[in-house]
């Protein structure tokens, strides 16, 4: 006896194809993960608004300069800030919009 299943044809054809797997499964993951960590949010809401340095980030956010410098080295390893050198500071901003509009969505979705 088989089991038959509720959908139609087309819409378990449009599920198989379109729910992620294998890679593009454990991009997303990776991805949303940065998202995990309040000091990072932080850090990227800052980022959103104005390239920041360390020290301004630390400053206004009341972060140790360790942290902020350690959550940026991760962000910038992930490809989601980029830094620029200005003499002997060191200026980090978003590398992509796109993670300004999923902070965005985020604040959305929670009704703020």
């Amino acid at each position: 006896m088989t089991e038959s299943l509720l959908l139609d044809g087309r819409t378990r054809s449009l599920v198989e194809e379109y729910v992620p797997q294998g890679e593009i499964l454990e991009g997303l993951v990776d991805f949303f993960s940065i998202f995990a960590d309040g000091t990072r949010l932080r850090i990227l809401s800052a980022l959103a608004i104005s390239e920041l340095c360390v020290t301004d980030i630390s400053r206004v956010l009341g972060i140790n300069q360790t942290t902020v410098s350690h959550q940026l080295r991760y962000l910038k390893n992930v490809g989601i800030v980029k830094a620029e050198r200005l003499g002997k500071v060191i200026f980090y901003s978003l590398k992509n919009e796109t993670v300004n509009d999923v902070l965005l969505k985020g604040v959305e979705f929670l009704g703020y």
